[in-house]
């Protein structure tokens, strides 16, 4: 009898047991299906490069690898836009940090009520100046910090990809990085190659700003002068430092080269722009890139197939009106 109740009490004391007759259903299973939302930003022009409003979603068509797919998200120009004003405070910038500045307090005024902006600036550090707010006093009370350091290092890559990601992932809308810079970059720990593919998974915008700094004072000097500044106690040492000036020159018109190139890889990728601009100018490119976006239509769709982590996809838009030049952004890589 003893064994008997211990037999219930344990029994009960377990919370549960089976019910003859009665089949226990396995858990319903939960199929999870992730996907994202691939942005497009897309500008829309005539053969003289005059902007077209009003288009709707109807006159757009946009294709993945040659296949066309369905809109699912459509924004046209009234949408507000996020802007990130990256500034290089490198010590190269030195003679010209002040017009860089004075250039950035224009931009400011040319924002709307709604639009949002955030100010960093980059040398061997990255200092946020201004986090992202529409707050115009704010933005230029950052913009007036800004120095030029007389440091080595200028860590441009690392700059904007870090406001890909973090700063600007869980922003929605419209975004761009405008890139004030010599394009030099000593000290990034992400490599070109590495910024590209994340600016692949990204629907930023990068508008590119070269100026020349460094090669100012050797342009101002013509080498057939430097060339006749002969020492008259040592005869040749003026003229071997004509040839080491000239090679300093050569060097640095190199290396031009390849960050004007750089520069112009992010902007075409990302379907934004580049600048090749005397720092005076930049109150007019500023125009034109703030009057670009707001002049940019948004168009989103899902892709078929994302199993292939890191793949890149082709991406074309085209629109059914004619004579009309689409510039899109070109490519999007899995996650």
């Amino acid at each position: 009898m003893k064994h008997l109740i211990a037999f219930f009490f344990l029994l009960f004391s377990v919370g549960s047991f089976p019910v003859f007759g009665q089949v226990e259903e396995p858990p319903e299973e939960i199929l999870k299906i992730e996907t994202r939302l691939v942005s497009v930003p897309v500008l829309v022009s005539d053969r003289e490069g005059r902007f077209i409003s009003g288009l709707k979603e109807g006159d757009f068509s946009v294709f993945q690898d040659g296949v066309r797919q369905e809109i699912a998200f459509f924004a046209d120009e009234t949408e507000p836009i996020n802007v990130a004003l990256l500034l290089d405070t490198s010590y190269s910038t030195t003679e010209v940090i002040d017009r860089i500045k004075s250039a950035a307090f224009d931009f400011v005024r040319l924002l709307k009520k709604d639009d949002r902006a955030m100010v960093l600036s980059f040398d061997t550090d990255i200092k946020i100046l201004t986090p992202l707010t529409s707050d115009r006093n704010r933005l230029n009370n950052g913009i007036n910090t800004a120095r030029a350091e007389n440091v080595s290092g200028t860590v441009m890559r690392k700059t904007v990809n870090d406001v890909i990601n973090p700063l600007f992932a869980d922003v929605k809308g419209r975004k761009a990085i405008i890139l004030l810079t010599d394009g030099k970059d000593f000290g990034s720990q992400i490599s070109e190659e590495n910024l590209l593919y994340n600016l692949e998974e990204s629907d930023v915008l990068v508008y590119s700003v070269f100026y020349l700094t460094e090669l100012n004072k050797f342009l101002q000097t013509d080498p057939a002068v430097v060339n006749s500044r002969i020492d008259k106690n040592n005869p040749g040492a003026g003229v071997r430092r004509s040839e080491q000036n000239l090679r300093r020159m050569e060097l640095i018109k190199k290396n031009n080269l390849e960050a004007t190139a750089y520069l112009n890889r992010m902007s075409d990728l990302t379907a934004g722009r580049f600048y090749e601009r005397d720092v005076t100018d930049l109150k007019e490119t500023f125009k034109l890139i703030v009057d670009e976006l707001r002049k940019q239509y948004r168009i989103g769709f899902y892709p078929p197939d994302e199993s292939e982590k890191g793949k890149v996809h082709q991406i074309r838009v085209r629109v059914k009106r004619e004579n009309l030049a689409v510039r899109a952004r070109k490519t999007y890589r899995s996650k």
